[in-house]
């Protein structure tokens, strides 16, 4: 589950071909003009051994500063909102919602990479890494001993964002293939808003500050 969370990061795009040397370049460019981004992704996730644990796909919408939702549609369900306080975690098929502060998940992850170049360099080891399969890759490496990943690599082709990849500290790789983005639409608030549905078991106590609403069917 905390690996699904960490998935959700440093979302970026461009609209010419980069080389892995241009790649922190189009990162810090579009991060500068960011207000939201929606899209769809496919991931993949294969153990140390190369052997296949989990794939799955659905729909991210992301919104500055702090706000975004991941959303899996299969194979199983599951909902993941930031509404700018908490992150709530919603497993339909366990009837089971987990919510965390926000700002803890975000010390774990690159997530705000997104919307503040600055913690990129005070975080993170950034490189550029050889162009391999169409792609330009950037690499980040947390500086931090207790990340719990390895490193995280962008990949970029003339689309733009196409591919990350995340290795985490027992040698898990999580691939993520991005389509079909939407830069800057207007997109409903509603979208970065929860609150758990009547039943359902809560795991945790969301921050007082945060404003939830009901999810929508």
């Amino acid at each position: 589950m905390i690996a699904r969370i960490l998935f959700v990061l440093a979302l970026v795009t461009s609209s010419h071909p980069v080389h892995a040397a241009d790649a922190r370049a189009a990162l810090d460019a579009f991060a500068r003009g960011l207000s939201t981004l929606e899209g769809r992704f496919e991931q993949r996730v294969t153990d140390a051994n190369g052997n296949p644990v989990e794939t799955s796909n659905g729909i991210i919408a992301v919104r500055a500063p702090r706000q975004f939702r991941w959303e899996y549609e299969a194979p199983f369900p599951q909902l993941i909102v930031a509404d700018g306080d908490n992150v709530w975690i919603f497993d339909p098929d366990l009837d089971q919602v987990t919510v965390r502060a926000q700002a803890l998940e975000e010390a774990r992850s690159p997530l705000t990479v997104l919307t503040d170049l600055g913690q990129l360099d005070e975080d993170y080891r950034v490189s550029g890494l050889p162009d391999s399969e169409g792609l330009s890759w950037l690499r980040l490496e947390p500086k931090s001993s207790e990340a719990p990943f390895r490193h995280c690599d962008l990949g970029f082709d003339d689309g733009g964002f196409a591919r990350m990849v995340l290795v985490d500290q027992l040698g898990q790789r999580n691939e993520i293939a991005f389509r079909d983005w939407r830069r800057n639409a207007a997109l409903d608030a509603a979208l970065f808003r929860f609150v758990p549905p009547a039943g359902v078991d809560v795991v945790g106590e969301p921050a007082r500050t945060a404003t939830v609403t009901p999810i929508r069917d």
